[in-house]
């Protein structure tokens, strides 16, 4: 298969396949004859895996350590159970985190008087300055 084939088979664009390429999460294979490069079938089964664990949360350079533990014959099913235990409890905190922001904006719209106030008056932005004016004392110290 050419680059563009892999890349429609796969749902991706050509410089995705490339950019996979130099991270070295697939291989590169030699040139033909007529200077194009012809995929592999399991090319395309490789990018989509790749496309699923970053769905999941997984970085480029997590799926690279799944993809090389796939392949490492000392490497267990354990292996990956921690690896998905860890993402699992990174995810925990990020959710934790986009509550706590979710939770402060709704405080601060709370403050507001049904937007009848002017900007210049407003609670949210008056809020957002004095956090920023004791975040710079809190520096500073």
């Amino acid at each position: 298969m050419t680059i563009g084939s892999v890349a429609e088979q796969a749902g991706v664009g050509v410089e995705t396949v490339r950019y996979y390429q130099r991270r070295g999460l697939i291989p590169v294979p030699p040139k033909a004859a007529a200077g194009f490069r012809h995929y592999p079938d399991e090319t395309v089964a490789r990018i989509r895996f790749i496309k699923r664990a970053q769905e999941l949360g997984f970085s480029l350079v997590e799926i690279d350590e799944l993809l090389s533990l796939r392949v490492s014959p000392e490497a267990s099913c354990a292996d990956v159970q921690r690896r998905a235990l860890s993402k699992i409890a990174e995810l925990d905190r990020k959710i934790a985190t986009v509550a706590a922001m979710r939770e402060a904006l709704v405080s601060l719209v709370t403050t507001c008087e049904e937007g009848t106030a002017s900007a210049t008056e407003c609670p949210i932005l008056e809020a957002l300055d004095e956090d920023l004016a004791s975040t710079s004392r809190e520096s500073e110290q």
